[in-house]
């Protein structure tokens, strides 16, 4: 009998989760409430609801366990979903170890990547209360390719500021947005104060998250026509993508194993929540003892050297405050490949998380997670995003903790997306043009000191 060298556990559609599953009432101690920064008094829906739809508004601040799909998101998500889960035996194989590698591979979306789940989901809720253009930031491009998909599914508009750095690497996912319908600007932009402003301090400014979000809830808040969408940071977020994790639940029973260490990218949170929230839930009803690992990338490092404070989301502080692990709103960290992961705070839900003991971080060079990425590459024949690149190096190592230790280890990882757009990251790390960085301390000192001062 031939072993087989990869095996999918695959689940019918009739499996697409009928519910998002939302972990804020199981948590042992509740999350500290957003502020209003003129007032630093808690927000109100009357807070959001210039730049957001009630619909998810509703969801921010739910206390239910589980909010219902709604019926065309999840046939919508048909097209994809439930995502495969795959058991890596080629890569077990390469690295000899008696570890089982197992990952979750959300780069079958459209998209190519996780994001689609909430850009489905936030552009839905959108059309519903008659809003009909949304306006929004992109780091690498995955979230501004899946918000103009979803945008185009159901006949909206969509105006997409990508961070500099990466609208000049990643032309094809500039052209990917562009072929969806929507208009793509590259930030920090003319178009915008806050663009305008950065530009006046930092002409050559490489741009960065936070000051992509400025630029486009900018855009939102001047026109009552326009609503922003994240992609990441917020509750509502975080929960669409709750999909990914209680889909691999029911695909690891299938395949008679449950995970000792759960592993994803951390960036803004997003794809690392939407695989690893589940599972909290379960941890906290005695269910699962796994580890849960969150990865970033040692150039962006919020979760292991930032404060776990009260800062704004964005460069211009046009955002509510929110408490989470920040190098400072003013922080914009060097370009690398992983553009997805350079945004100078984290969600306050995985801060919250990492702060009550239900998660740990650690960081990856970059230099180490190519590495890792083209290993995982010429084993399982996917070309990781390099976001992804950085779960996988955390994967390897400990898989190859287990070799050392002579005992199995069963690892779970979120593969969140392709890298089929991001082949210029690749041609340099082979070319040797791609280099380690770790952020200074006092660079970061820096940034800190400039935080909000918030009783």
């Amino acid at each position: 009998m031939v072993r087989m060298e990869t095996i999918q556990y695959t689940l019918p559609q009739s499996r697409i989760p009928l519910a998002w599953y939302n972990i804020l009432p199981d948590l042992p101690k509740p999350l500290a409430p957003p502020l209003n920064p003129a007032t630093l008094k808690p927000l109100g829906p009357e807070d959001l609801a210039p730049i957001f739809p009630m619909g998810l508004i509703l969801q921010e601040v739910s206390t239910e366990r589980e909010i219902e799909i709604p019926a065309e998101v999840r046939q919508i998500y048909a097209q994809w979903r439930p995502s495969p889960l795959v058991r890596a035996r080629r890569l077990e194989k390469a690295l000899d170890t008696p570890a089982r590698i197992y990952y979750k591979y959300e780069g079958v979306s459209p998209a190519g990547s996780h994001k689609l789940n909430t850009a489905v989901a936030q552009a839905w809720y959108n059309k519903q209360e008659g809003i009909r253009h949304l306006s929004t930031e992109t780091g690498a491009g995955q979230w501004g390719s899946a918000l103009a998909m979803a945008c185009a599914f159901l006949g909206m508009e969509c105006r997409v500021f990508m961070v500099r750095v990466s609208y000049d690497q990643k032309p094809y996912r500039r052209a990917l947005i562009e072929a969806f319908g929507a208009s793509v600007v590259a930030s920090p932009s003319d178009l915008t104060q806050s663009g305008r402003a950065i530009l006046a301090e930092h002409p050559g400014s490489k741009g960065s998250l936070g000051i992509a979000i400025s630029e486009a809830v900018e855009v939102a808040a001047k026109d009552p026509k326009t609503n922003y969408a994240l992609g990441s940071v917020l509750n509502h977020v975080l929960l669409h993508q709750t999909v990914i994790g209680q889909e691999a639940i029911e695909q690891m029973s299938l395949a008679g194993d449950e995970p000792d260490v759960i592993i994803g990218c951390t960036g803004g949170g997003s794809n690392f929540s939407g695989l690893v929230m589940p599972y909290v839930g379960r941890k906290l009803k005695g269910k699962s003892h796994a580890r849960i690992v969150a990865v970033e990338p040692a150039a962006c490092p919020s979760l292991t050297k930032g404060r776990f404070t009260y800062d704004f989301g964005d460069t211009a502080h046009l955002t509510p405050l929110v408490k989470m692990h920040t190098l400072g709103s003013t922080f914009v960290p060097p370009g690398i490949h992983a553009g997805g992961l350079r945004y100078h705070g984290m969600a306050p839900l995985v801060s919250h998380i990492l702060s009550l003991g239900l998660a740990e971080a650690t960081t990856v060079q970059q230099l180490d997670a190519f590495s890792a990425g083209v290993q995982f590459a010429r084993a399982e024949g996917i070309i990781p995003a390099p976001e992804a690149n950085h779960a996988i190096a955390e994967a390897i190592r400990q898989a190859l903790e287990a070799k050392a230790e002579g005992k199995p280890r069963t690892i779970l990882f979120n593969l969140s997306g392709h890298g089929h757009f991001d082949m210029q990251a690749y041609i340099d790390y082979h070319a040797g043009k791609l280099q380690n960085y770790e952020y200074p301390e006092e660079e970061i000192a820096m940034a800190l000191a400039g935080l909000p001062v918030v009783p």
